[in-house]
């Protein structure tokens, strides 16, 4: 081990200790986040710029500090599924009479769906704004090979049709659902925890003398959980330093700088969406500025993993304790949000390489039936996108193909994707809080963790 990299090294546990150091201060997760992003992003740039970036010194530091990086995604991911199931039997044991679950999901997942269908249009405004094509791209080694790697996976999506993805929901063995054996696992865990609680409540009719011990049962297990996500959560700012850090290093200027064009549109398009957002969460009486600056660390672990379903854990408590949904809207919005409608991935995206690959096959892309046919499609086959890093390319193998366009593209973009994914991820997260913040009010459900406490206590 060289000198170079035990001093950087000894910098970047510096750095964990200055983060240490603020949070016995007691700083909020806001503060403490940003000072993870701002010191990971520096170290990110310091490695590149003395170390150099894809070289041998640089990748042993990032192999180092890929163990707080990894080790906390890899304990988000360790509680999703606990967290799902438990969450869901929960919400539907302590539904109140009042309450739907029907009319609570198909509510949520139609508010999913519009919005992926306005992302869907900003995407391919965006797209012909900037004169977007698919025309002069370049291929080099890593694209031949993710070319490769496309052409096999579009085999396996192309005849998968919309009934085929409907039937994948169902939980057909809940324990290897359990252990995120599918893309549509996390939806297959919603409705097993569903099917439970409603299981659950009719023994509860059935046997009066059960309901008091289930309750509890329920209510232990779920408090368990919650603390568990909550123990997960205060490592927060020491995975995003070292999340930031990989993502800063491993970029490639030249390549940046070569698909400029469509970084900047896709980045746009991501910000009118947010803005989007703001606006529909407006309509139902929450203030944009209030909304996003109570779900920002939330959108900054989501842009620094990459991964929708990781951010499950943090989606969720965010949702109920500082926007004030119930826990069973929370809960069946961030799950259906991280595998169905996410604006990002299955949006913003596939829209915006169909309108760069219409042309190489002699199609219109401003067409208008092209381009109802196209929102149509995206809309449609969101559905089941898997929530993790290349959920966005599984939506393109679908919507490209479907629309008699060539997968090619989405090969040549990979010395970019990560850049733009991070900020898909964020926007999809979001997607998924604006659809739970909706429908808790015009549910008119809103739940005050404050006078629960008071009332149990009474």
């Amino acid at each position: 081990m060289s000198i170079a990299v035990i001093v950087s090294l000894a910098i970047f546990v510096g750095i964990l200790a200055v983060i240490f150091n603020f949070q016995k201060k007691s700083n909020t997760l806001s503060r403490l986040v940003l000072i993870g992003l701002v010191l990971g992003s520096l170290f990110g740039l310091g490695l590149q710029f003395f170390l150099g970036e894809g070289q041998a010194e640089t990748e042993l530091v990032l192999s180092w500090v890929a163990i707080a990086g990894k080790g906390y995604v890899g304990l988000l991911k360790m509680v999703i599924m606990p967290l799902v199931l438990v969450s869901m039997i929960s919400a539907v044991v302590r539904l109140d009479k009042n309450g739907s679950l029907g009319k609570i999901s198909t509510l949520t997942i139609g508010i999913l769906l519009f919005t992926t269908a306005i992302a869907a249009v900003i995407g391919i405004f965006m797209a012909h704004m900037f004169g977007l094509t698919a025309a002069g791209l370049t291929e080099g080694a890593r694209e031949t090979a993710r070319l490769a790697s496309i052409t096999s996976r579009a085999s396996t999506v192309a005849d998968l049709t919309i009934p085929q993805m409907l039937v994948s929901f169902i939980p057909t063995n809940p324990f290897a659902d359990l252990t995120g054996a599918r893309a549509t696992s996390i939806i297959a865990v919603v409705l097993f925890g569903v099917l439970s609680g409603i299981a659950a409540r009719k023994v509860m009719i059935e046997k009066e003398e059960l309901e008091a011990p289930i309750r509890t049962f329920v209510e232990s297990l779920q408090a368990v959980v919650m603390r568990l996500v909550k123990m997960v959560m205060a490592i927060t700012p020491y995975g995003i330093a070292a999340l930031m850090t990989k993502v800063i290093a491993t970029s490639s200027v030249n390549d940046i700088l070569k698909l400029l064009g469509f970084i900047v549109a896709s980045y746009l398009a991501i910000f009118l969406m947010f803005l989007v957002h703001g606006l529909l969460v407006s309509f139902v009486g929450v203030s944009p500025k209030t909304y996003f600056k109570r779900i920002w660390p939330v959108l900054t672990f989501a842009f620094s993993s990459r991964s929708s379903a990781a951010t499950i854990p943090l989606n969720v408590e965010a949702q109920i304790t500082k926007l004030n949904v119930p826990p069973a809207i929370a809960n069946l919005a961030a799950s259906f949000g991280a595998t169905i409608g996410q604006n990002g991935c299955a949006g913003i995206y596939p829209a915006m390489l169909a309108i760069m690959a219409a042309p190489t096959v002699g199609i219109d892309p401003m067409n208008i039936q092209f381009i109802g046919s196209l929102i149509a499609m995206i809309t449609i086959s969101s559905f089941g996108i898997a929530g993790v890093g290349g959920g966005a390319t599984f939506a393109a193998l679908i919507v490209l193909p479907a629309m008699g366009l060539p997968v090619t593209i989405a090969a040549l973009l990979i010395s970019i994707e990560p850049l733009i994914d991070m900020a898909r991820t964020a926007l999809n997260v979001s997607g998924s809080m604006t659809a739970g913040t909706i429908t808790s009010r015009l549910l008119k459900q809103e739940h005050h963790p404050e006078v629960e406490g008071e009332q149990q206590a009474a």
